[in-house]
């Protein structure tokens, strides 16, 4: 047997291990994290499975990798909405939160560990950082529900402040090993590191945007690999030109996550797998790196500096920053509880060693034991946390699912899937009765294992799976017909013109968007225009009619055929 064919073997194993245990974390109420890095530490030389593995640089090269795409997936998924809204306290907690935490934490690891200043303000560089990875699944996977604004915050913190906490690591060990001299140097080192890891994402997002508006692949299963491969040449020229790899790879994913382009479904649903390959890999490898055993030297040095970070360090460094902002104490509290550490700072751990500090082993294993400890403690208790804070809120509708028609690139089409909730305007309704914007079609209505044809005396019911053929433009007005997301007032309306036929009635436009037109419901747009205009109905004639503006787009006969509507006030009363 070749070595390639017992590796293959012992990946398959563990992946699949990793895989199925991730079924077990909302039963045991642990992060998927905690339970990949003891899948690693049990299949290792002191475990059960045997695996020797103590090739230091071998996993910090598939943890750098990893960590690449799953921020780069986290990017994708990143609306810029939520960075806009955030951006000041998120970009304060990556930079000055990381120091400050550092600074705390690091003290407390020279003291305990009685470690040179510089050293111990090094552990705390490399503990310093949440994880994004930790972050991002628990908040998606946990079973909580929070508000926007928080959940934002603490996404784009952990995704954005990785960057900080590496040229911190990589700082103190150039001053500590290399000589380097503190004060400018670092400086420079630091603006370098941002601003060539920010502008690189930039110019690769924008440009890998281009070629795929242009380019024609012979096969549909190579535009995710595009994108995949765009995302690591951000990290890769970032890297190599001085700056961070990771900020670049994540800002190049927010650029291009937030631009339609052809078979994204498709690219999201692989990137996403690939996070979930990524996180496996990485929390098992990292795994059978360390030996359980001597975790047990440091446990009670380990269990200080925890405590240390988590109710002193973290709490101090996010509090005054988030109240610069008006989050209020409860806020302040769940932000400083959800500071996971994860697979960041066991990467980092990995710096001394390769580096070749003298206390790098002591570090590494001091690193892990914070981190497990973090992960299982504040993982575990998010919920719980979160509920006593009063933070939770009811759960969000499951998103539409958007089945692209991209066999063809001049395509302006999709396919989006709704799934009615009781709570939808939709619900008990007939189709008939469904203000939908003109060119919107539902294809087909599934109920159960059973096909509904789609007609106009069809009654719609909550639990009705609704195919709807629709251009991305008038998605939003969609949504707010099928979505059960959208609440009984038309706040939610996007700021566009809702085109609708000229025979669709008043009230099925108030019914179907809130929108009060302030006249009998049995009339229709066309007789409403025609009542009130008389003669001076012409095409582009406009009429105020309650809480919008009524515009003649098209007409046939004398008929009016198309309706522009332009809500400009938000006046729900029926």
């Amino acid at each position: 047997m070749f070595a390639i064919d017992k590796l293959l073997l012992v990946a398959a194993v563990l992946i699949l291990f990793g895989v199925l245990s991730s079924k077990l974390s909302a039963r045991l109420g642990l992060p998927v994290l905690v339970l990949f890095l003891i899948t690693g530490m049990l299949a290792g030389d002191n475990g059960i499975g045997g695996i020797v593995f103590d090739n230091a640089v071998s996993a910090h090269a598939l943890g750098t990798l990893a960590l690449a795409l799953i921020l780069f997936d986290g990017g994708l998924q990143t609306p810029v909405s939520s960075i806009r809204k955030v951006w000041k306290p998120a970009s304060l907690l990556a930079t000055v939160g990381v120091l400050a935490t550092a600074a705390i934490a690091g003290l407390a690891a020279a003291w305990m560990l009685e470690l040179p200043i510089l050293e111990g303000m090094l552990l705390g560089a490399i503990i310093g950082s949440t994880d994004a990875a930790a972050v991002f699944s628990l908040l998606r996977n946990a079973g909580i529900h929070i508000n926007q604004r928080l959940k934002s915050v603490l996404e784009i913190e952990s995704a954005s402040n990785d960057p900080m906490a590496i040229f911190l690591t990589v700082g103190l060990l150039e001053v500590l090993v290399n000589g380097m001299p503190l004060g400018w140097g670092l400086l420079q080192m630091f603006l370098m590191q941002m601003g060539v890891g920010a502008l690189v994402g930039l110019g690769v997002g924008w440009s890998v945007l281009r070629l795929l508006s242009r380019i024609k692949l012979i096969a549909t299963g190579l535009y995710p690999v595009l994108v995949a491969a765009g995302g690591l040449l951000a990290y890769g020229i970032s890297a190599n030109l001085g700056g961070s790899g990771f900020l670049a790879i994540f800002v190049a994913g927010v650029m291009i996550g937030n631009q339609k382009f052809v078979f994204q479904r498709s690219t999201f649903l692989f990137m996403d797998g690939l996070a979930w390959l990524s996180q496996i890999t990485m929390f098992v490898v990292l795994g059978l790196l360390v030996d359980p055993v001597s975790l047990l030297d440091v446990w009670v040095e380990g269990l200080v500096i925890a405590l240390v970070l988590v109710l002193l360090a973290r709490p101090l460094a996010v509090a005054p920053m988030l109240a610069l902002f008006g989050f209020n104490l409860r806020e302040t509290a769940l932000v400083s509880w959800v500071g996971l550490r994860g697979s960041v700072p066991i990467i980092l751990a990995i710096f001394p060693l390769l580096f070749g500090l003298p206390n790098a082993p002591l570090i590494f294993n001091v690193v892990f034991f914070v981190v497990l400890l973090s992960a299982t403690v504040q993982g575990s208790t998010l919920p719980l946390v979160a509920r006593k804070l009063g933070l939770t809120e009811k759960p969000p509708a499951a998103p539409a699912a958007t089945l692209e028609i991209s066999s063809l690139h001049d395509v302006d089409a999709e396919i989006v899937e709704y799934t009615l909730g009781n709570d939808a305007r939709a619900a008990g309704r007939l189709l008939s009765q469904m203000a939908l914007p003109e060119g919107v079609v539902v294809a087909m209505i599934t109920r159960g294992s059973a096909v509904i044809p789609p007609r106009g005396s069809t009654r719609l019911e909550a639990g009705d799976h609704l195919f709807v053929v629709l251009k991305p433009i008038n998605q939003p007005f969609v949504d707010c017909v099928f979505s059960q997301a959208i609440e009984a007032s038309r706040t939610d309306l996007p700021n566009l013109e809702l085109r609708l036929k000229g025979s669709t009635k008043v009230e099925d436009v108030w019914d179907s968007y809130g929108i009060d037109l302030a006249t009998d419901k049995g009339r229709t747009l066309d007789q409403l225009i025609k009542r009130a205009l008389d003669s001076n109905a012409g095409q582009g004639a406009e009429l105020m009619a309650g809480s919008a503006l009524l515009i003649v787009r098209e007409q046939l006969q004398g008929r009016i055929t198309t309706v522009g509507i332009q809500a400009v006030s938000l006046d729900t009363s029926s």
